[in-house]
């Protein structure tokens, strides 16, 4: 479990709580990844305080603050499972639909969860919404929800990643177009009832434009998916 955050003291132990009350009545083994993205707000110290009593939590910081793509690779650099898990530390994505992710990857490389009934502004969901109309447009990857997430991935196609900012939106893209199957499930989302959120229209639309150019042009010249005898 790959927890990217920055400035969210008052969610970790919550959503700590809630991971463990999905995961262990599965009897799988695991463990929870934090990734700190220089917060200012305590939250490393928290995770350091909770860490000795808790085997399982793993905290890892960031020497400056590198945005949510990067907190979610180093993740993935530092995760030891076959099956990764990412999920926003701010409460909103709800750790109960987990087993039904592990179901759905059974029959896939990559979970992407598609957020229900979303519990935000009228300004998050307004730019989301365009975004994803956007994105569709210029890409048609069948991608239902690039804003979200809270994924579920083998460890396999995560080699297939390259790093830039804004990578988490197009994940599921670049996955699929190296010959992995990805697939969709809905998913529930709640309101953020602490901490402030980290976008807006400004971070979350107009950025993307040129991100679109590059992927369209990524997906007409990466290296097919290769086999070996």
């Amino acid at each position: 479990m790959v927890l990217p955050c920055y400035n969210e003291v008052d969610n970790i132990e919550p959503l700590i709580a809630e991971i463990r009350a999905a995961l262990e009545p599965t009897g799988r083994s695991f463990e929870i990844i934090y990734v700190d993205d220089f917060s200012t707000d305590g939250s490393h110290e928290k995770l350091l305080a909770l860490a000795p009593s808790m085997p399982f939590l793993r905290v890892v910081r960031h020497r400056a603050n590198f945005g949510e793509s990067a907190a979610i690779l180093t993740g993935y650099e530092h995760a030891r499972g076959q099956l990764v898990f990412s999920l926003d530390a701010d409460l909103q994505n709800d750790p109960a639909d987990m087993p039904a992710m592990l179901r759905a990857i059974e029959g896939a490389d990559m979970v992407c969860g598609v957020r229900q009934n979303r519990q935000d502004t009228w300004v998050k969901r307004m730019s989301s919404k365009i975004a994803n109309r956007v994105r569709d447009f210029i890409l048609k990857d069948g991608v239902s929800d690039a804003g979200c997430t809270f994924r579920l991935v083998r460890r396999e196609a995560l080699a297939m990643l390259p790093g830039f900012r804004a990578l988490h939106r197009f994940q599921a893209s670049i996955i699929r177009w190296h010959g992995f199957r990805v697939v969709e499930i809905p998913i529930n989302h709640r309101p953020r009832t602490r901490g402030t959120s980290k976008y807006g229209i400004g971070n979350r639309l107009w950025v993307g434009i040129a991100d679109l150019i590059g992927m369209r042009w990524y997906r007409s010249r990466h290296l097919p998916p290769r086999r070996t005898e």
